[in-house]
């Protein structure tokens, strides 16, 4: 059985039989979502709560307290519009992309909630409270794991689910899922592919980081799992300095390893460093992850390196329909809103009162969106369909289309 409705945007819905459901939402580009549980679907298209207590009244905000559409399903979105920097700046972004998502799906059946947090967890508690009140189902948002925190410590005991957009995944547990890219994903991506390359022996050159920490401990659970072994791991400081010591260093290992994992390249210094401490980065084989995406420098410094990433493609084509309509270029992580607020619309279409149910979230054939294949686990840790591609830009290993068996 196939229902098609209108426009060019293709959603592949699977049951738990084998037939298949495409129906379109939007023009331009793919957001198909494969829901139900059966193995390889066919994807048409692209830690503790905070105390709840008496929470503080969320301030008003520019787009905050409005809402987003007319159907009859309510979502809340929750961002940090008066956080201001950084954070304020990105959450206005996010509320474009809701707002573009649900004008270019075909009469979707929902109204958005648009509440601020401030950037607090304080406050996402209030702004999650005051959306539950008026009815809200399902919470798209927080940004920032702490607010992420907040908002769970409400939602939870609701048995409301949360999609957040945080990249900590100590915020991620039964009913808050991560939409977000995160560094466990795309290290065991690269990791995968370089075992298949026959990659046996590997070294990490890693900055001394926040980032650099949390890549690390799962560059080491990945080799583990691929079979692999560790040779050494060194540290580099950010200054120029600091890294070509830590990079002679590794001088002494340099014969040993056939790969090294690189996921931060520093504009190419760490690269251009290793080189120096006769590390032969074309012989070695270099792996990186996300800050690799765009970087020439770190592309001219070597080549041939390699790193995961969602295939580029789907999200050109959504900043392209963003910069018409909002006269400005998307925050990177613009997709996740505009693919959470497109999968939202698609679940209350087809899935009637069990829509947002953690059957149905955590469906082991997942959604297929802007940036290709994504699934929550019943944990709420997201995983993602990525590709493998050389430093100049060339896809070597694309993103999968299905997802394996279970989750």
């Amino acid at each position: 059985m196939k229902i098609k409705l209108s426009d060019g945007q293709r959603f592949g819905l699977m049951r738990r039989t084998v037939r298949s459901w495409p129906f379109a939402g939007l023009a331009a580009t793919s957001l198909a979502l494969a829901l139900a549980g059966c193995s390889g679907a066919n994807v048409g298209g692209p830690p503790t709560p905070v105390p709840v207590g008496t929470a503080p009244t969320a301030q008003a905000a520019p787009g905050s307290g409005t809402t987003i559409g007319t159907g009859s399903v309510k979502v809340a979105l929750i961002l940090p519009l008066t956080a201001g920097g950084a954070a304020g700046n990105t959450a206005t972004v996010l509320r474009n992309a809701a707002e573009m998502a649900v004008a270019e799906f075909q009469n979707p059946d929902i109204t958005i909630l648009v509440k601020d947090d401030g950037g607090t967890a304080a406050g996402a508690q209030a702004a999650a409270q005051a959306a539950l009140q008026e009815g809200a189902e399902l919470i798209l948002g927080p940004l920032l794991a702490e607010s992420v925190r907040g908002a769970a410590a409400v939602a939870r005991p609701a048995g409301k689910p949360i999609m957040a957009y945080s990249t900590d995944t100590s915020v991620a547990t039964r009913g808050v899922y991560l939409m977000s890219f995160t560094p466990q994903n795309t290290v065991d991506r690269i990791v995968q592919h370089a075992a298949q390359m026959g990659k046996r022996s590997y070294a990490a050159f890693v900055p001394d980081s926040a980032f650099g920490q949390v890549v690390q401990g799962a560059f080491q659970e990945a080799v583990s799992r691929s079979g692999g072994r560790v040779v050494a791991i060194e540290k580099f400081p950010l200054d120029p300095a600091g890294v070509t010591a830590a990079a002679a260093r590794l001088s002494g290992i340099a014969g040993q390893i056939d790969a090294i994992f690189v996921p931060d390249p520093y504009d190419g210094a760490a690269l251009r460093a290793l080189s120096a401490a006769n590390v032969d980065i074309r012989r070695v084989q270099v792996l990186g992850v996300g800050p690799w995406v765009g970087n020439r420098a770190a592309a001219q410094a070597a080549p041939s390196a390699l790193y995961a990433a969602p295939d580029e493609a789907g999200f050109q084509n959504f900043a392209g329909r963003y910069r018409a309509r909002f006269g400005q270029d998307p925050a990177r992580i613009a997709s996740l809103t505009y693919d959470s607020v497109s999968l939202v619309a698609a679940l209350v279409r087809t899935q009637g009162t069990q829509r947002f149910s953690e059957t149905v979230l955590t469906n082991s054939s997942g959604f297929n969106g802007v940036d290709g294949l994504f699934r929550f686990r019943a944990d709420g840790s997201p995983q993602r369909g990525l590709a493998v591609i050389q430093a100049g830009g060339r896809v070597v290993s694309p993103a999968p289309r299905t997802f394996g068996g279970g989750s």
